[in-house]
């Protein structure tokens, strides 16, 4: 009686580029079947899991850059039942033994798929959580921007002749754009025309910038209610900050296999630095450092306001912890409390959408 034939399995590796993505495809003990260049597009996504079915059956893959230039790879990799892993870039030990080229780097993306390293879950980016980063991504430069015309503003008001700054600079920023805005011809001088345009310049840019933050923040609060609801009863956290934490988990709440999982998405866990007789830990310098600044944000309300937490950091400044120390580890303890209400969120947001 004739044997089935044994379908041999197949791992396909890419790396990723704007214009074409490069691939790699091995078998399950580490031999090289072949490389392709596939252009980017629907069409070049097929092609290439076409190519790579060819050897075999290929269920997992890893993409560089699942959340850049792989996006759209990785989508219609999971449309076609194969599991995408996110791989980061070789350390630089590997690269300066092995060299630098982009079928080395698919076949070590690969590579790191078959030996168990490549084990994170790239997000998927096709929900409600995926419209908050968006809108934060816009916000951030929006902020950025204003910032930054109020500043120039407040610069060229500073060095300008003295009737001049003592007409328009105010000490808040919306006094000092109105003036700004309603102060006709400063006079018949190269300088004042010129500064006069200048500043009416600058001050309709933080005009516009200030509608623009608005009009982010009504969409922002709409979808936060929406999808975020449980963080959003938690003490301290606004729209802005629940939004931004809802980014960092992604998606798909699988991706979160424990709150210190999320703790290391947002750089608030411990790392283990001892050596020899000393034994201690150092701060995670990783992670997203816009969900940092928010679980910092939600720390430093809760230190101001929330009598649970002025008793806390009473208690932990008695212990000799200086207020950096105190401020670490209210922002671990956040993140213990709104793990929960993050999954619990995110699965009504994916169960609703």
């Amino acid at each position: 009686m004739a044997q089935p034939m044994e379908v041999r399995e197949v791992i396909l590796g890419v790396d990723t580029h704007l214009d074409t993505h490069v691939g790699v495809a091995i078998d399950g003990v580490g031999r090289v079947l072949g490389t392709l260049i596939a252009p980017v597009g629907r069409p070049g996504y097929q092609q290439l899991l076409h190519w790579c079915r060819s050897f075999g059956e290929c269920t997992r893959a890893g993409v560089e850059g699942t959340g850049t230039y792989g996006a759209g790879l990785a989508r219609v990799l999971r449309d076609a039942g194969i599991e995408v892993l996110e791989v980061n870039r070789p350390d630089r030990s590997r690269r300066r033994r092995r060299g630098k080229s982009d079928p080395t780097d698919a076949e070590n993306a690969a590579r790191a798929v078959l030996s168990g390293d490549a084990k994170a879950i790239p997000k998927q980016q096709s929900g409600v959580v995926e419209a908050m980063r968006a809108i934060t991504v816009a916000r951030r430069s929006a902020v950025k921007a204003k910032t930054q015309a109020i500043n120039q503003l407040r610069a060229l008001l500073v060095t300008a002749p003295d009737a001049v700054r003592s007409e328009l600079l105010k000490s808040k920023p919306e006094r000092c754009v109105q003036a700004c805005l309603q102060a006709e011809a400063l006079g018949t001088t190269a300088l004042l025309k010129t500064l006069t345009c200048t500043l009416h310049i600058l001050a309709r840019r933080w005009t516009a910038l200030t509608a623009e933050l608005r009009e982010l923040d009504s969409m922002l609060e709409r979808l936060a209610k929406q999808a975020a609801r449980r963080v959003l009863d938690r003490f301290g956290v606004g729209p802005y900050t629940a939004a931004t934490l809802l980014v960092v988990a992604g998606d798909n709440p699988e991706r979160l296999r424990s709150e210190a999982a999320l703790a290391a998405l947002c750089g608030a866990s411990p790392l283990p630095a001892s050596s020899g007789k000393t034994q201690r830990h150092r701060l995670n310098r990783g992670g997203s450092r816009e969900a940092n600044n928010a679980l910092w944000t939600i720390a430093m309300v809760r230190m101001r306001s929330d009598a649970r937490t002025r008793a806390y950091v009473a208690r932990r400044s008695a212990e000799g912890l200086s207020t950096k120390e105190i401020q670490r580890c209210l922002k671990r303890y956040v993140v213990r409390e709104l793990y929960p209400l993050i999954l619990a969120d995110l699965r009504d947001a994916v169960t609703t959408s």
